[in-house]
């Protein structure tokens, strides 16, 4: 019986590992996903501002390294725009904007679902952390009765 315990022991202890492993690959995956919403977000920002933004408008755009060059805006008639995996194609405004609306609501739900993933996950460590504390503590209990 003894040794039954030891395995269900073992076994708890590499489901907590694995666990644990998964939460760290939910949780990383999670944080990369906040960083392209937060991206996205000011996407969707700055293509909202400059649709308010007259012709010939002059400009400080990000060329990387807290650096800025001045630029003068021509128009807006026509936006590139990413669609995934380092492809840009040239749209509309208007069809630029939905497009990083349709990229946030879809991270948004991804998000979610790694979200809910992550609590499952982080609920069944805890549950087995519980559950080998207990059968540590009954072996204890059973080998300190055996040494008296």
């Amino acid at each position: 019986m003894a040794n039954e315990a030891e395995q269900e022991v073992r076994r708890l202890d590499m489901e907590i590992r694995l666990l644990e492993q998964r939460a760290e690959a939910l949780e990383s995956r999670i944080n990369m996903i906040n960083a392209v919403q937060t991206d996205s977000s000011y996407a969707g920002a700055t293509l909202e501002t400059l649709e308010k933004e007259n012709p010939n408008t002059e400009l400080l755009v990000p060329v990387g390294g807290g650096s800025y060059i001045r630029a003068r805006l021509e128009t807006l008639d026509k936006v590139i725009v990413g669609i995934g995996s380092g492809v840009s194609v040239e749209k509309t405004l208007f069809e630029a904007k939905e497009i990083v609306k349709k990229r946030l609501e879809e991270l948004s739900t991804t998000r979610n679902s790694f979200q809910n993933q992550f609590t499952q996950v982080v609920l069944k460590i805890e549950e087995d952390r519980k559950k080998l504390e207990g059968m540590i503590s009954q072996m204890r209990q059973g080998k300190a009765r055996e040494d008296v």
